[in-house]
């Protein structure tokens, strides 16, 4: 555990505890350029692939790297609008603890980070390194090798982003989470490139339900998965 980052690790969010660890973790990592690399990402899919025989490649790139961005994004968003904490996230310097199942388990990080001073003016400022430096170079490596279309796997990561976002606001109401809610609502980055984030989930009046149904705007694609159906927020279903 990273000890700057110990006051997130509380109740619900405890098993988030060991995620994000320095360089000197006992467990091994891989660094994510090497792992990026196409023989490198045969291997893990066919892993998960023989869970799922004559699955979709780009089923299981989309199922694994649900996995991935699980174990990043909460804790890696929390530290920095909860504890202000901006952190090495750079591609080129992160290594990725993989289970024994070739799951991401945690992520070795160069050094623990530092507090933002002064704190960023904006959203695109506070998570560039996460956006720009890691989750594009990442996405991107990914849906080329299985020839997917890159929006899926951006969807997966705004889904946890979003979903976080309500997480912390139930738990922590007086937080400031605006620059959260201003990546997500977001549709242009700075340079007037399209915000891969923008408003990755909807929430739609259901007829007889008081509470409004969260759905996905792109399909995650976990049906051409074998034995697997649309997921419960799917667009499709």
């Amino acid at each position: 555990m990273i000890p700057a980052l110990a006051p997130l690790f509380i109740a619900d969010f405890e098993h988030y505890r060991d995620v994000l660890v320095l360089p000197d973790g006992p467990r091994q990592g891989v660094p994510l350029r090497t792992f990026l690399t196409d023989e490198y990402l045969d291997d893990i899919l066919g892993r998960l692939g023989s869970a799922y025989p004559d699955s979709d490649p780009r089923g299981l790139a989309s199922i694994w790297s649900k996995y991935y961005f699980i174990k990043l994004i909460p804790p890696v968003v929390a530290a920095s609008l909860i504890l202000d904490q901006r952190l090495p996230l750079h591609l080129d310097q992160v290594q990725l603890i993989l289970n024994d199942d070739s799951l991401p388990a945690g992520f070795k990080l160069p050094h623990a980070g530092q507090r933002w001073r002064p704190t960023p003016g904006d959203a695109f400022e506070r998570f560039d390194e996460l956006l720009e430096h890691h989750l594009r170079p990442f996405i991107e490596a990914l849906a080329r090798h299985v020839r997917l279309s890159p929006k899926v796997l951006w969807s997966n990561a705004g889904n946890y982003f979003e979903w976080l976002l309500g997480v912390l606001e139930n738990a922590m109401p007086h937080a400031d989470l605006t620059h959260g809610h201003q990546l997500l609502n977001a549709p242009l980055l700075p340079d007037g490139r399209r915000n891969p984030l923008y408003q990755p989930v909807r929430y739609l009046k259901v007829e007889g339900q008081d509470e409004p149904k969260r759905q996905r705007r792109v399909c995650c694609i976990r049906y051409r998965v074998n034995g697997l159906d649309y997921c419960g927020n799917c667009p499709l279903s």
